[in-house]
């Protein structure tokens, strides 16, 4: 893989599809994408002495971290609020061949970790990682996601 981020719909899903061909070809235990947070969750430091501004950096008052997903062998992980949680599994209507093979929710967090089997090719699993930060996660159109880990 040459590229590690994406920011339009076809292009995630190139990314995605690509990322998950490269996690097959590699045996990796795993692969995770993370959505960038976005602009308005950022803080910028103060203008150094050329008058630009330096990189953003994590906003530690942001609410809740930005979400990620991870993929091993033929299985997605995520975790998921109750709200995210009932758009999962209005999501997976349209995914037959997906199914939820595992939720656990952890008396000390205040969300649920899901464990879906998804048998299917990497076009389909781009497609339905897509579709899972937008539908489940609410992201806008024209969010970024990066893969951190093949």
């Amino acid at each position: 893989m040459t590229r590690f981020d994406a920011d339009t719909p076809a292009d995630r899903r190139k990314l995605f599809a690509d990322a998950v061909t490269a996690h097959r070809e590699r045996g990796s235990a795993f692969l995770t994408v993370e959505v960038e947070p976005p602009r308005e969750e950022l803080q910028f430091g103060e203008p150094s002495g050329d008058g630009e501004s330096e990189e953003p950096t994590d906003n530690g008052d942001a609410e809740s971290p930005p979400p990620w997903i991870q993929f091993a062998e033929k299985t997605f992980n995520l975790d998921c609020t109750d709200e995210e949680l009932e758009r999962l599994h209005d999501l997976l209507d349209e995914y037959p061949e997906f199914r939820i093979d595992e939720q656990e929710t952890p008396e000390d967090a205040e969300g649920t970790n899901v464990r879906i089997s998804a048998r299917s090719d990497a076009n389909r699993l781009a497609g339905f990682l897509d579709r899972a930060f937008a539908e489940v996660y609410d992201q806008p159109d024209d969010y970024r996601a990066w893969v951190v880990q093949v």
